[in-house]
């Protein structure tokens, strides 16, 4: 979750593909009641738990995104 800004979502575009064939991700967004903020979801399957990690860790780490789940 992070602002509702093209910078946030391309930000999240950007970690996913780097973690993930961009061919195995669907993406989902639904933005707050006010439309200050925007939840992205990402569906895939992970190969391993490592993946996943270092999925988290870098979205976690980037300045845009404010919350993951």
């Amino acid at each position: 979750m992070g602002l509702n800004t093209e910078l946030f979502a391309a930000a999240v575009t950007v970690i996913f593909e780097k973690h993930v064939d961009p061919g195995q991700i669907s993406y989902s967004r639904r933005l707050s009641s006010a439309g200050k903020y925007l939840s992205i979801t990402a569906t895939f399957t992970a190969r391993s738990k490592e993946q996943l990690d270092a999925l988290y860790q870098e979205l976690n780490d980037h300045d845009l995104v404010l919350m993951t789940l």
